[in-house]
């Protein structure tokens, strides 16, 4: 009883949210690209699979964020996150595409739906936003060696049930963290999304977020395999992405809560675009395979993750409070709805034109992605200090 009083609202408890939740991501989804075409299936197919997943994110997410608002976070989160681990155990055992693809986004679009919730506890709580999120950067990146070790040493099917104990080491966590998410007048008012999305500045936001999570989810998606196709052992490719996920854990030491509070989020926004443009330029036009991996330790995550925190910073610029969680949500969904569409085309463009075009695509989405991000007028509120 004296250790779950210290427990309680303890940094380890956000620690075991923040680390197992990223973990168990890097396990069920790092390597879904090779795991299904080792078993056989197109690009094609792999897309189908993935695109179908961000359909189910699309309708489940806002429904999930419209629960946080009504309901106390942990208690939701942790039923979800624990029915996504049982999932993950069925999984194993599917052979079939079309019930992988039930199951694939059953539990993709949980783990979407929860994330931003837990984004917005880690910001309100009290500790520094930075040593807690960088926690999720360190286990993604510890998950991805493993994941790659155990892929080649004992089977791809065990990669599913370290993501299953890692979901339920990530509830423990969730569980022992102080929720402080600020009364909503218990809900005497329901939240509606629609209202949400007539708030002024997030249609067009919206927009920008399907671009920017479109082209990054993509390549996500297939740089393992990208790589492994260009003659890297499975082992190796874990260990680029690896590498490339602690570069994020790096990059937190620079962009802590001065430097994001310091610029504009009109200048932030237009950095991870430029970082964009620059990584797929390269895969787009230079052939060179190191030139490739050194880029990819430079920008890939670096861009994703400073983006995770340019919106948290900018919904809460533009949203009030009683409705942050469902327009985190709605983003959410309109990450999963721009995957859909991407991920539709994906497949088909790697299958008939090869890696090369496909990334020529993402860096002309990467273009248009800085000339509107140019045109929006998007606020900044210097007296609001989101990151401490």
């Amino acid at each position: 009883m004296r250790f779950l009083k210290h427990y309680h609202d303890s940094y380890l408890s956000y620690f075991l949210m923040y680390f197992f939740f990223f973990f168990s991501l890097a396990f069920f989804s790092g390597f879904i690209s090779v795991y299904l075409m080792d078993q056989g299936y197109s690009a094609s197919q792999v897309s189908f699979v993935v695109s179908c997943s961000y359909i189910l994110s699309v309708i489940v997410q806002p429904f999930i964020g419209k629960l946080n608002d009504q309901y106390e976070s942990r208690y939701v989160n942790s039923i979800l996150l624990l029915a996504a681990g049982m999932l993950g155990i069925i999984f194993i055992f599917l052979k079939n595409i079309y019930l992988i693809t039930v199951a694939y986004s059953l539990v993709l679009a949980i783990i979407n739906g929860t994330n931003p919730i837990i984004e917005r506890m880690a910001i309100l709580s009290r500790f520094k936003y930075g040593s807690i999120r960088v926690w999720a950067t360190i286990g993604y990146a510890v998950a991805t060696i493993i994941a790659g070790l155990i892929y080649k040493n004992i089977g791809p099917y065990s990669l599913y049930i370290f993501f299953a104990i890692g979901e339920l080491l990530c509830v423990i966590g969730i569980l022992g963290t102080h929720s402080i998410l600020p009364p909503i007048e218990k809900i005497v008012e329901k939240v509606s999304m629609t209202s949400v999305f007539k708030i002024k500045h997030i249609p067009f936001y919206l927009i920008i977020v399907c671009l920017f999570y479109g082209v990054t989810n993509v390549h996500h998606l297939y740089l393992p395999a990208m790589l492994k196709q260009s003659g890297l052992p499975i082992n190796y490719v874990s260990n680029v992405i690896f590498v490339s996920t602690l570069s994020e854990a790096v990059s937190y030491t620079h962009l802590r809560a001065h430097e994001m509070n310091r610029f504009t989020n009109k200048q932030l926004l237009m950095s991870c675009f430029i970082l964009l443009v620059i990584q797929f330029f390269t895969f787009s036009f230079i052939s060179s395979v190191i030139l490739q991996i050194i880029i990819v330790f430079l920008t890939k995550t670096v861009a994703t993750m400073a983006f995770v925190m340019i919106n948290l910073k900018i919904i809460s610029t533009i949203v009030d409070n009683a409705r942050q969680n469902s327009a985190l949500s709605l983003v959410s969904a309109c990450k999963s709805f721009s995957s859909i569409l991407f991920q539709m085309s994906a497949g088909y463009l790697i299958d008939f034109t090869g890696y090369q075009m496909f990334y020529f695509v993402l860096f002309i989405g990467s273009i248009i992605g800085m000339i509107l991000v140019f045109f929006f007028n998007v606020p900044t509120n210097k007296e609001l200090k989101v990151f401490h």
